[in-house]
């Protein structure tokens, strides 16, 4: 008897705690969903100052709902109608079944998910009698009643709900103002007068009637609904890339992934957005993260126009041109170098502005490095990409030297001719001080500190002596200056003029400009391009170089003052080779 007793209470109790899903039809409401329980119940709380039926069930993942019930279906949609309607709930909420629902936060102290509230229709009373005495079998027509408006708070109550919102809760709403554009400064969760102010703003462009700087549960509600209906039409998704070590909200509405090719993870652009996204995964210390920095101004996809930061530990590119920008982003954290690179037409500029923020405030380090190897496939390799990304490439390129210890380089004036803009080994830009006799004197907009410096030579050197010219051949392509080797055979050239060298030297068209150094490592002129003997059909290996002399006198006119040297003692190969690596500079012309 005992245990028959046992048996049915167990069934009584599992019947009364079992979920309503599972025994009758049963709706919620579930107007917001966050990823934090302590914010959830905050925002359960201020919730329950102006409806009821308030409930927080987890959902898994470590997220957890705010809902409005139990009801019945059609209950549940009338209810969402109203609540909608009166602007208590946010515009995104919805009708949902339950059965994603776990166990429940709210109420505090709350167990089981409660019974469904069923609505209770008014109907004549059993006593009401028909004319004649005789009971009416006709029910009386139900009247549903006026939805009651529920006032909106006052700024003394708005005051109190905001008090028990988290930090966490008073930085999303700041980050909510951030993207409609009414606040621009940090996002720390303290309402000073920069919030206040923004937040009179928001009140001020929704319409509200009371412009307080204090922000109703109801308005707080709007602008969060608002705020996430805004991100949902931009795509901004989650993203954690394991192979990659690296997690962040990006615009996944704009891009769809592509591939890995370390160090980046590639996405290109989806439904004609023109946005394209790269995310950067790669080991390695303060050198790498500078290596970095320079070689991602080289990509084709990162204008060269547009402000540059650097950090020890991390570093923004910004570069614009007429109808796209590219913003770069990347940050050193334990060995780990991560970032991104968002690119976009300008048509996507809105867009941009409110992604790069939540780019910016959700990129972390969530495991290894991307390896460098991945992604690698040895037959698409190419000098002009690195990694998948096209280099920038000039309109042309050739050689020049310093000549000082601010960085000034002399070149052939017509390796720069009609240039809009000019560089130093592709990283730094130059001016162009003076062009005259051929040669061009140029100085780098910002300091640079050369490995060495040219010593001209005084006088011209001996025939048949031999002589090696700096320079890059192949464009740059070997990303370091080499040395050709020939012989002086003239101090003049075939014409007669005494201010040009004639060498006998096998050199392309990138070692024009570069140094002629003597034995002693002396600069005994600059190679000029063989453009000026074009009508001629001249041997391969004769080629005409600027004098020492001419050099000097131009720099002379440019307000530089050359150097000069004595030193006549033949340096071994090693210390000449040296000496023409550190001194010969790649100087490119760009569009």
């Amino acid at each position: 008897m005992r245990i028959f007793l046992l048996i049915c209470v167990f069934s009584i109790f599992a019947g009364l705690t079992s979920r309503p899903a599972e025994a009758q039809d049963v709706a919620y409401v579930q107007i917001e969903a966050h990823p934090n329980l302590g914010e959830a119940r905050s925002r359960a709380r201020a919730y329950g100052s102006i409806v009821t039926d308030i409930n927080g069930f987890a959902l898994g993942g470590r997220w957890y709902a705010i809902t409005l019930g139990p009801y019945d279906a059609a209950t549940a949609t009338e209810t969402l109608r109203r609540l909608r309607a009166e602007g208590l709930i946010p515009r995104d909420s919805y009708v949902s079944d339950g059965s994603n629902y776990r166990d429940r936060f709210w109420p505090l102290g709350a167990g089981a998910i409660a019974v469904p509230v069923a609505p209770t229709p008014d109907t004549v009373p059993d006593a009401a009698q028909a004319p004649g005495g005789s009971t009416s079998d006709q029910s009386a027509e139900i009247v549903a009643p006026e939805p009651v408006a529920v006032p909106e708070e006052t700024r003394r109550q708005a005051r109190r709900s905001e008090q028990l919102l988290s930090r966490e809760a008073r930085m999303e709403l700041q980050r909510a103002l951030q993207w409609f554009g009414f606040y621009t400064a940090a996002i720390d969760g303290s309402y000073g007068p920069g919030t206040r102010n923004s937040m009179a703003a928001w009140q001020a462009a929704a319409g509200v009637a009371d412009v307080t700087g204090v922000l109703t549960t109801r308005q707080r509600a709007r602008l969060l609904a608002e705020y996430a209906t805004s991100q949902a039409e931009l795509g901004l998704e989650s993203v954690d890339v394991a192979e990659a070590g690296l997690s962040l909200t990006a615009p996944l509405g704009l891009v769809a992934f592509d591939r890995i090719e370390a160090p980046f993870v590639h996405y290109q652009p989806q439904d004609d957005s023109g946005v394209r996204l790269s995310l950067i995964s790669q080991g390695g210390d303060e050198a790498a993260l500078n290596g970095l920095f320079e070689i991602l101004q080289t990509l084709e996809i990162v204008p060269p126009e547009g402000e540059r930061s650097k950090t020890r530990d991390a570093f923004r590119i910004i570069g614009i041109e007429p109808d796209r920008t590219t913003q770069v982003f990347a940050k050193r954290e334990a060995g780990h170098i991560f970032g991104y690179i968002l690119s976009w037409p300008e048509a996507q500029d809105a867009l941009a502005a409110r992604a790069l923020p939540e780019m910016d405030r959700t990129l972390m380090s969530s495991g290894p490095p991307l390896p460098p190897d991945a992604g690698f496939v040895p037959s698409e390799q190419s000098f002009d990409m690195v990694s998948g990304l096209e280099v920038r490439r000039p309109l042309r390129a050739a050689s020049g030297f310093f000549v000082d210890t601010e960085g000034t380089v002399v070149t052939a004036a017509e390796t720069i001719a009609g240039c809009g803009r000019v560089t130093l080994n592709r990283l730094h830009d130059a001016e162009v001080a003076l062009t005259q006799d051929g040669v061009a004197v140029l100085r780098p907009l910002t300091g640079l500190a050369p490995v060495e410096v040219a010593a001209l030579a005084p006088t011209d050197g001996r025939l048949r002596s031999p002589v090696s010219v700096g320079g890059f051949p192949f464009g740059g392509v070997l990303g370091a200056a080499t040395l050709s080797f020939g012989t002086l055979e003239d101090v003049r050239d075939l014409e007669g003029d005494t201010g040009v060298l004639r060498l006998s030297l096998m050199v392309r068209d990138g070692d024009v400009g570069g140094p002629v150094l003597d034995r002693s490592g002396r600069v005994a002129g600059m190679l000029l391009p063989a453009s000026g003997n074009a009508s001629r059909a001249l041997p391969a290996d004769v080629t005409f170089a600027a004098k020492a002399r001419t050099l000097g006198e131009v720099l002379s006119a440019a307000g530089v003052t050359a150097r000069t040297s004595e030193e006549t003692v033949a340096l071994a190969p090693e210390d000449l080779a040296a000496r023409a690596v550190g001194m010969t500079v790649l100087v490119s012309c760009w569009d």
